[in-house]
């Protein structure tokens, strides 16, 4: 058959086909072991769809699901924010001399290699358990990635263009504005797209585990829910969480197809 061809990617109306049969199947799986009543179910602690679908009234109106999704969201975007304009020109420096590279590399890899739910009360001693916390939280999970992906940018772009810089007669300071950063920003911003995912499941972390003087958030929405037996709650949560973080990935794809459209015809 054609759909199956080896490496071949299927159409766009084969992918959505494709997926919604997959969704379909997870909803009739979801249905057939949660369907009856509690007692008579096979997974009994899971909450039957109707059920979820019958609480996102109380999750939207009383619980405050909007305002809580956009304190997340401003948190992130603080965090990986400072990340971004802090990493990505330290980055560059180590991309483009490495002695700087070689000088950050410890912390470097100890920021890539540090599991990051041990840095959750790191950052509550050093910062408390304010909005402050939150954002450093996200800023030191991420700025090591940042600084490495953004150097190895710059290391790949090939050699033939920094000799051809430098048989015409330029600088350093203009190899590195004219040539290097230019031919790497797809690549960094790439990269950046990707992280940015990644900071989600962070500032879940983050909320969850946090003091009583804390506010708001998905990740303290998400524990209250568990505390109270609300967990149909927390299946509609994971399920804006992943919504939202797949909207925003798209959007900044698209940014990335006009910003570096060149990249996506070679591509």
């Amino acid at each position: 058959m054609s759909l199956f061809k080896l490496r071949q990617q299927p159409s766009i109306p084969n992918r959505i086909i494709a997926g919604g049969i997959c969704l379909a199947l997870v909803l009739l799986a979801w249905n057939l072991l949660t369907h009856g009543r509690v007692e008579d179910r096979i997974l009994p602690m899971i909450p039957s769809p109707g059920e979820t679908i019958n609480s996102f009234h109380e999750l939207w109106f009383d619980r405050e699901l909007s305002r809580n999704t956009v304190m997340s969201l401003w948190r992130i975007m603080q965090g990986f924010g400072l990340a971004a304009l802090i990493g990505v020109p330290i980055g560059i420096l180590c991309g483009t001399w490495p002695i700087v590279n070689a000088f950050l590399a410890p912390i470097t890899v100890f920021g890539k290699n540090v599991p990051m739910s041990a840095l959750v009360p790191l950052t509550m001693i050093w910062f408390e358990t304010g909005e402050k916390q939150k954002v450093m939280f996200i800023f030191i999970a991420c700025v090591a990635f940042v600084i490495l992906d953004s150097a190895r940018a710059i290391r790949d772009v090939h050699e033939q263009y920094v000799q051809s810089a430098l048989t015409l007669g330029a600088s350093k300071s203009q190899i590195t504005l004219k040539v290097l950063i230019p031919l790497a920003l797809p690549d960094i911003y790439g990269s950046l797209r990707l992280l940015f995912g990644l900071a989600f499941g962070y500032i879940i972390l983050a909320e969850i585990v946090q003091g009583a003087d804390s506010i708001g958030g998905l990740g303290k929405l998400i524990e209250n829910s568990q505390r109270r037996g609300k967990s149909e709650h927390i299946y509609i949560i994971l399920m804006v969480i992943t919504l939202i973080a797949y909207a925003l990935d798209r959007v900044l794809q698209f940014i990335q197809s006009k910003l570096f459209a060149y990249r996506e015809e070679e591509a």
